[in-house]
């Protein structure tokens, strides 16, 4: 019989090829890129849009260069005085759906269920999650760091999921973001999945696991270059 993994992800993508097609949708860094993009991470999860320059001090760069990334990758939104306030599934705003992200006492907002899963490993930092199930209304919380979930509740909680066609643009919101979501139990997750094509269900464990595949877009940070 096959395992709950091999029938996951369209057209029978295993864990491991959903993860592949997501971490290869992510923008293609050389080591400076890399400090900057988690250099921004770690300054926006304060909960305050982050300026170039502080970025650049941050990652020991010059404004140029952190001005020239930040220009050249989709998913970067900045308010009218040029500071970042969303990156690539971190923002200072609310957004609907809301993931809410408490660290060290200062809340940010995650952009979808995935990116709450994978960004305390990038961060250092463990993180308290608050969501809402778009179905129920009923309230999701978790606490995440880099080696797992834990205080899950409820504990049927479930994330949908969607392999992205190509590399992410400057669409990533509405093709990826708004249909990864948290919902409170498997019964409301498939309601939801049954009318959204291309979506399918992970258990919030398999979901960290798939989240785990964004370490490999920072191979310098994390001492995985070969």
């Amino acid at each position: 019989m096959a395992t709950r993994q091999e029938k996951r992800g369209r057209e029978g993508a295993t864990l491991t090829q959903m993860a592949e097609a997501i971490t290869a949708a992510m923008p293609q860094m050389d080591a400076v890129e890399q400090r900057i993009a988690i250099g921004t991470y770690r300054l926006l999860a304060a909960g305050e849009p982050v300026s170039p320059v502080a970025i650049a001090q941050s990652t020991n760069n010059p404004v140029s260069r952190v001005e020239e990334a930040l220009n050249s990758w989709p998913g970067v939104y900045r308010d009218d005085e040029g500071r970042v306030v969303g990156f690539w599934g971190l923002s200072t705003a609310k957004l609907d759906p809301e993931y809410r992200f408490l660290i060290d006492g200062k809340t940010s907002f995650a952009w979808c269920a995935l990116d709450t899963l994978f960004l305390p490993a990038l961060l250092v930092k463990t993180v308290a999650v608050e969501a809402t199930d778009p179905v129920t209304g009923e309230r999701v919380s978790l606490v995440v760091d880099r080696n797992g979930v834990r205080d899950l509740k409820p504990s049927g909680v479930v994330v949908s999921m969607v392999i992205p066609d190509g590399p992410f643009d400057y669409d990533v919101m509405e093709s990826f973001c708004h249909k990864v979501l948290f919902f409170a139990s498997e019964e409301a997750g498939a309601s939801w999945t049954a009318k959204h094509k291309g979506t399918t269900l992970l258990s919030v464990q398999e979901a960290f696991e798939l989240g785990r595949g964004f370490e490999r877009v920072y191979p310098d940070i994390f001492g995985l270059r070969s």
